[in-house]
């Protein structure tokens, strides 16, 4: 069972390690009473051998509504990776006042450490958990960057998905050189331009790393021999740079006096982390040697263990229903296990055969639509960056980085429709007492017809991106995204018959309503169109 410690004076949870992992279950949210807006920040400072700097570091991040998740010190890579999850605009603040704090009491000229590095706050990813998307993400980046140049004098590059360029996606690229290499670089070499700030680096601080991306997992693997020229021949052959796994980066490093193959797992639902040490363990072989054991820097996803405990146990019809504590999740939070999965859409179907107004039709049109853009979503992730498919993975990542946010807004729209409804009844009711009634019934009815006339926008947007994605996706999905177009289209249909029934409710008294009405008829027109 995983154990939760909870510290008043820093919002800290503690997992243990045995089943940590990144997503904070929906007991752990009710009971710390987070929001449901949680963003992930894992900022890598460059020392990992005086405890009281970590700790200092740690204290100057304390502020509310940020949460320790974890904290890994490594003396031979010098480096400590911090784990913290919270609410967008506090996390952003806690991050800054780290860096600040580490750019106080790391001096760059007098570090040293097996594990690269550019800063003494070395790079600092958000990673999307709930209620954000990775755009949402790219933004907090750019405004940190900013901040951090503002505030400290420390130049700034974006990476992975916030990125200015494509040279400057992978950390290794950005990071080439290291400190000494970037500071007696950075005046004279247009490529080294940062981001954010002046081309000098802070004399002791040196420059930081900003970005946005997936969820990581950081797994190292020890092999029973201090060669490290192995550990090196053994990394390149497993990442995806040098001919290796797509979604793998790995590096050589002397680690305790053991040969070790530190790796990135930057996607772990595409290239799984018993692929990678199935891989290396292969490659081992070839040198005469053999992994002794393997660590996690940081959290890891349940996900990533559930998928590696069906693959070395073998466990027959294996899904994650069978693990006892996703079980209780599931009750505690409502859903019901149904043929393995979590019908957690069960009682939106029951409020929808409920004899009230709402949810009606609007919402069921929001929630077609959502489901739409969620199938695409899964057709085109799952075939981004697969080999068949190489020469499309920018459309695919285009698809996806679009389709994200419209998901979220229809998901939104299913309670909105239902909310303006209300507010089209009040007003109704309101308008018997009183003599300005008609103008507030209009102004409701406006928004009630708002909110489909978005739906249907929406809808008609999914619709024509799962048709793009129809020929450069795997034919065996074609199902699914015939799927999320005949969804889109019933989506885009229903949300239509709600707005003309609301349109037609209004009865224009000023300009407002007159221009609202005919512009609100015309987009309707050319969706039917």
């Amino acid at each position: 069972m995983t154990k939760v410690q909870i510290s008043p004076s820093f919002h800290r949870i503690s997992f243990a390690r045995s089943t940590a992992g990144c997503r904070v279950e929906p007991w752990v949210v009710i009971l710390l009473g987070m929001s449901c807006t949680l963003v992930e920040c894992v900022p890598n400072f460059s020392e990992g051998r005086d405890p009281a700097k970590v700790d200092a570091i740690v204290e100057a991040m304390k502020i509310p509504g940020v949460y320790l998740l974890d904290r890994e010190m490594d003396s031979d890579h010098n480096r400590c990776v911090i784990t913290l999850v919270g609410e967008r605009e506090a996390i952003q603040e806690a991050v800054l006042r780290g860096v600040g704090k580490a750019a106080e009491l790391i001096d760059l000229t007098q570090h040293t450490g097996a594990h690269p590095r550019m800063g003494a706050t070395d790079v600092i990813p958000f990673i999307p958990i709930d209620g954000v998307t990775i755009e949402d993400c790219v933004a907090m980046a750019r405004h940190v960057g900013a901040e951090i140049w503002k505030r400290f004098q420390i130049p700034v590059y974006l990476y992975e998905a916030a990125a200015t360029t494509p040279e400057r996606q992978n950390l290794e690229n950005i990071r080439r050189g290291q400190f000494e290499g970037i500071r007696d670089d950075i005046a004279t070499n247009p490529a080294r331009k940062p981001d954010f700030g002046e081309p000098r680096v802070h004399p002791t601080a040196g420059a930081t790393v900003v970005g946005a991306r997936k969820f990581l997992v950081a797994y190292n693997v020890f092999l029973n021999t201090p060669d490290v020229a192995i550990a090196k021949k053994i990394a390149k052959a497993v990442r995806f740079s040098t001919g290796g796994l797509r979604y793998v980066k790995a590096a050589g490093f002397l680690v305790r006096g053991m040969a070790q193959v530190s790796m990135n797992l930057t996607d772990f639902e595409q290239t799984p982390v018993h692929r990678a040490f199935e891989c290396v363990k292969r490659e081992a072989e070839r040198y005469g040697c053999v992994p002794v054991s393997s660590e996690i820097v940081g959290l890891i996803p349940k996900l990533a263990l559930e998928q590696a405990a069906e693959w070395f146990l073998q466990v027959e019809n294996f899904n994650s229903s069978l693990i006892l504590e996703n079980r209780l999740a599931a009750v505690m939070s409502g859903k019901v296990a149904v043929g393995g999965l979590l019908a957690s859409i069960e009682p939106f179907i029951e409020q929808l055969a409920a004899p009230t107004a709402t949810p009606g039709g609007g919402s069921a049109a929001a929630a077609s639509g959502a489901m739409a853009a969620g199938l695409t979503v899964m057709v085109a992730t799952m075939c981004r960056g697969k080999k068949a498919y190489l020469q499309y993975e920018s459309q695919h990542s285009e698809a996806i980085a679009r389709l994200t946010p419209l998901r979220e807004e229809l998901k939104a729209a299913i309670d909105a429709d239902s909310d303006s409804y209300n507010v089209v009844m009040k007003a109704y009711k309101a308008a018997k007492e009183s003599a300005d009634g008609g103008k507030a019934i209009n102004a409701a009815l406006r928004q009630a017809a708002s909110v489909p006339l978005g739906v249907a926008e929406k809808s008609a947007e999914v619709a024509r991106i799962a048709a793009t994605l129809q020929p450069i996706t795997n034919p065996n999905m074609a199902s699914d995204l015939i799927t999320a177009i005949a969804l889109s289209r019933a989506a885009l249909e229903g949300a239509l018959a709600n707005v003309a029934i609301n349109l037609d409710s209004i009865k224009p008294d000023s300009p407002e309503d007159e221009t609202f009405v005919s512009e609100a008829r015309k987009r309707a027109a050319a969706l039917k169109a």
